[in-house]
C-alpha cells in the first residue's frame, strides 16, 4: 500500500490542491482533496499528479516503430507519460499488413500496447498525405477479414475514406467486430460524412489533416465531424499541424470532453535532424517538421504527449489538458480503467512538475525510473538509431 500526497492531483474532473492517492498494488484504492487519511509514504508538495496520457493515435519514437519495433517505440513513449499506446500502422502492401498486424496483436497481448490502430490502407488517394499511394486501395471484405482474424481481437480502431466503394460494409464490420470506426485521410462530402456517422462512425482522425478545408457552400467531413455530438476528433496540437488558433477554436466548438490530443508521432520523434522511414515511405525530419522526402507533404510529427500537455495546460488550463490526453481519448477507445485518478483504475501516473515537464512516471502501481530493462520476453527487438 502507497500514498501519495501532492501539491496538486486531478481525481477524475476536480483539480485537488492539495490531494492524495492509496495504491494498492496495481490499483488506485482511493483518492481526494485535502488532507490524507493516514500517513504519507511519498510527498510531492510542489508537484502535480495527473492520469497517465493516452497516445490515441502514434507511429513511432525514439528511431523505432510500432510495426517493427513495438518496445523500443513504447519505452520512449512511455519515458514522456504516455502510459497507454494505440500502436498505429500505415498503409502497406497485404502481406506486410498482415505481419504487422501479428506482430502487433502480440504486443498487445503482452501489455506492450493497448492495441492497434490501422491507418490504412483504406484511405483517399487523394488525401493520402504521407501514405504510400501506391498501396491504397478499397475496402475488400477478404483482406478485412484475414487482418480481423491475425489481430484475434487487438484492433482497436481503424481510420477509413467513406466515400469508398465499400466502406459501407467495412464500417459495419469493423462494428460488428468490436473496432472503432474513423474518418480520415478522406475526400468525402459532408453528405458521405454524415452517412459514415450514421452508420456508426465516431472518431475524426486527425481533423482538418489530410481533408478537404471547411468551405461555406462545401463544408466537406470536418465540420459533419465537429458537429456530431458523439464523435470524438482527434488534434495534432504540435503547432505545425495545426495554427494554435484552430486548436484553440475546436476546443472551444467541440469542447475538451469530445476533443483527443494526439502525437501521431514517427520513429523520428525524439531524434535529430536526419532521414527515417514512415512505413516504405523516406522522410526528413529538419527543423522541428518531418516531411516527405523531396516533397513538403508533412509526414507524421516529431511531438510527445508531454509536449502537448503542456501546449494543452498552458491555454486551456489543467482540467481540460487532463481531458483531453487522458480521460476523452479512453472513452473514445473504449478502454476500461485509464484515463483518470479513480478508484478501481489502475495506478497509471505522471507526475510533473509545475511548469508542467515529466518528474515521475508511474504504470499500474511502479514507478518507472528506468525502463531500460522492462523488455518482454519474446518481443525483442533492435534499438532505436537515436
Amino acid at each position: 500500500m502507497t500514498l501519495i500526497q501532492a501539491g496538486t492531483v486531478v481525481v477524475d474532473d476536480e483539480v485537488c490542491r492539495p490531494g492524495w492517492v492509496r495504491i494498492d498494488g496495481r490499483q488506485i484504492v482511493a483518492c481526494g482533496t485535502g488532507a490524507p487519511p493516514a500517513p504519507v509514504d511519498v510527498t510531492l508538495p510542489n508537484s502535480i499528479v495527473a492520469p497517465g496520457f493516452i497516445d490515441m493515435h502514434v507511429h513511432g519514437g525514439g528511431g523505432a516503430s510500432f510495426g517493427d519495433a513495438p518496445v523500443a517505440a513504447a519505452r520512449f513513449h512511455r519515458r514522456r507519460g504516455t502510459t497507454t499506446t494505440l500502436a498505429s500502422l500505415v498503409t502497406s502492401a497485404p502481406a506486410d499488413l498482415l505481419a504487422a498486424v501479428r506482430l502487433l496483436a502480440e504486443a498487445t497481448r503482452q501489455g506492450v500496447v493497448a492495441g492497434i490502430h490501422l491507418e490504412g490502407p483504406w484511405l483517399s488517394v487523394a488525401r493520402c498525405g504521407a501514405h504510400d499511394h501506391t498501396q491504397i486501395r478499397p475496402p475488400d471484405p477478404g483482406e478485412i477479414d484475414a487482418v480481423l482474424a491475425a489481430a484475434d481481437g487487438t484492433i482497436r480502431m481503424v481510420t477509413l475514406a467513406p466515400e469508398l466503394p465499400g466502406s459501407a460494409d467495412a464500417i459495419r464490420r469493423f462494428l460488428d467486430a468490436g473496432v472503432v470506426v474513423a474518418i480520415g485521410h478522406t475526400d468525402a462530402t459532408y453528405e458521405q460524412t454524415q452517412r459514415a456517422l450514421a452508420l456508426g462512425a465516431t472518431v475524426g482522425t486527425h481533423l482538418f489533416n489530410a481533408m478537404p478545408p471547411m468551405g461555406h457552400r462545401e463544408p466537406g467531413p470536418a465540420l459533419a465531424l465537429l458537429r456530431h455530438p458523439e464523435v470524438t476528433i482527434e488534434l495534432i496540437a504540435d503547432g505545425v499541424h495545426l495554427h494554435p488558433d484552430v486548436v484553440q477554436a475546436a476546443l472551444q466548438w467541440a469542447g475538451p470532453n469530445r476533443v483527443a490530443v494526439i502525437t501521431d508521432a514517427t520513429a523520428a520523434a525524439g531524434c535529430g535532424d536526419g532521414e527515417y522511414l514512415l512505413g516504405a515511405v523516406p522522410v526528413v525530419a529538419a527543423g522541428g517538421v518531418a516531411t516527405v522526402r523531396g516533397t513538403s507533404t508533412i509526414a507524421g510529427s516529431l511531438a510527445t504527449m508531454d509536449q502537448l500537455f503542456r501546449s494543452v495546460a498552458g491555454s486551456a488550463g489543467l482540467g481540460s489538458a487532463v481531458r483531453v490526453t487522458a480521460t476523452t481519448p479512453a472513452r473514445a477507445l473504449g478502454l476500461a480503467r485509464v484515463g483518470a485518478i479513480r478508484s478501481g483504475f489502475d495506478a497509471d501516473l505522471v507526475v510533473l512538475q509545475a511548469d508542467f515537464r515529466v518528474q515521475a512516471v508511474m504504470v499500474k502501481g511502479a514507478w518507472q525510473p528506468d525502463l531500460d530493462d522492462d523488455q518482454p520476453a519474446g518481443l525483442v527487438d533492435p534499438p532505436g538509431v537515436c
